[in-house]
């Protein structure tokens, strides 16, 4: 049972922290009713070894929101998620949730619930012992939900947990944290091994729910075309780094390319920071931030918004 109850309680404070909430209701301590509901990231580093995992990441994902944390792999995205999942133990800095330190308040932690592609779950568990578990140990679990999630994705719920391919154990838990009430929900590279029908399948479920409860969700990923219509916020890191932080809105009107014959496209560029020019027989095309210049324009350029997909690309290739 150790097994059972560290992998299911260490991804989400569940039910346990609910009841220490319950019973220390009179004397709690409450956050600052005049503070905004948000998971917070304050100064955050960690390091493992000689390797800077975070380097003073602060950043904001608000309530009620869908949010994408987008970064390559190794930019720091699922470390960040594990410390506010409180899997990880920080360097320096701390994660609030509505204002409470995560490792200092189990009411805190019971809000927060961050799916993984690391194997938490014993892997000779069924999957309809799994939903009993989440049941049991997280308080607001929808048991007859994750049933009927099972069957929308096809999951077998007599298969054991470690018998899934990588799609169906991405599925998996997907499902339970869809069947959970957590305020905050982190999802970790969601659609790891999904298909193109599951992807869909997901994506439309996850609207539904975020319809219906209107709670946080974090989206880290960096298969941006696939979110970047569902996506309120976007936050981009890199090495450990926040890049840039903005609304889905104000990242998208943040950058333009520039395009034409190459010797009109360079002299346009000159002087400027220009994120990166690509050039193929002559023609080019250059991506830059802020707006077009329209001393510098000619009839021979073209311009055109950026998109988030393209935004991020060249954001972190820069200097490569």
């Amino acid at each position: 049972m150790s097994d059972v109850s560290f992998s299911v309680l260490g991804a989400h404070a569940g039910r346990e922290s609910n009841s220490v909430c319950a019973a220390s209701a009179q004397p709690v301590k409450t956050p600052d009713a005049t503070a905004d509901r948000c998971l917070r990231a304050d100064h955050l580093t960690k390091r493992f070894g000689k390797t800077m995992a975070l380097d003073d990441v602060s950043l904001s994902f608000e309530y009620g929101t869908i949010h994408a944390l987008l970064g390559r792999n190794g930019a720091g995205k699922t470390t960040l998620l594990g410390i506010a999942a409180n899997r990880l133990v920080p360097t320096e800095g701390r994660i609030l949730v509505d204002g409470e330190p995560v490792t200092d308040d189990p009411c805190a932690l019971s809000k927060v619930f961050c799916t993984s592609d690391v194997q938490t779950i014993p892997g000779s568990m069924y999957v309809d012992d799994l939903v009993g578990w989440m049941g049991r140990f997280h308080e607001g679990f929808d048991a007859k939900r994750a049933v009927r999630l099972a069957k929308a994705f096809d999951l077998d719920l007599k298969a054991k947990t470690g018998a899934l391919s990588t799609g169906y154990r991405t599925i998996c838990q997907l499902v339970m944290a869809l069947s959970l009430d957590a305020d905050y929900l982190l999802l970790d590279e969601p659609v790891l091994g999904l298909d193109a029908a599951h992807r869909e399948l997901f994506y439309r479920l996850l609207m539904e729910d975020y319809l219906a409860r209107q709670r946080t969700v974090v989206i880290a990923t960096h298969l941006i075309e696939e979110v970047a219509t569902l996506v309120e916020h976007v936050a981009i890191i890199d090495e450990g780094r926040v890049l840039m932080a903005a609304s889905a809105d104000e990242l998208r009107a943040s950058g333009y390319s520039v395009s034409g014959r190459a010797d009109d496209v360079r002299a346009y560029c000159e002087g400027l920071d220009a994120l990166s020019v690509d050039e193929l027989g002559g023609v080019a095309v250059a991506y830059l931030l802020g707006k077009p210049d329209a001393a510098r324009l000619t009839d021979r350029l073209d311009t055109a918004p950026i998109s988030l997909q393209k935004l991020f690309v060249k954001l972190t290739e820069k200097g490569e």
